[in-house]
């Protein structure tokens, strides 16, 4: 198998792998809900707690797509 860049396999994975292209998906659309709260110049307890859900939901999308990632690196050596 080539050698490819993080970008490139991202990408390939993207197109390639369903489970990390929902998870990508997923990643976003956290990160807009987060994005939206955050602009927002005061948050209730509500959204308060709904930002925090966020963030962890955000950074365990991201961790399970490190894992796919690693994975296909380490099948690539």
């Amino acid at each position: 198998m080539e050698k490819l860049s993080l970008e490139e396999l991202k990408s390939r994975l993207m197109e390639t792998d369903e489970e990390y292209r929902r998870l990508a998906l997923a990643h976003a659309e956290y990160a807009r809900k987060i994005e939206a709260l955050e602009a927002l110049p005061y948050l209730s307890e509500e959204q308060q707690l709904e930002e925090i859900k966020l963030k962890k939901l955000k950074l365990h999308a991201k961790d399970m797509m490190a894992q796919i990632l690693n994975r296909y690196r380490t099948q690539a050596v």
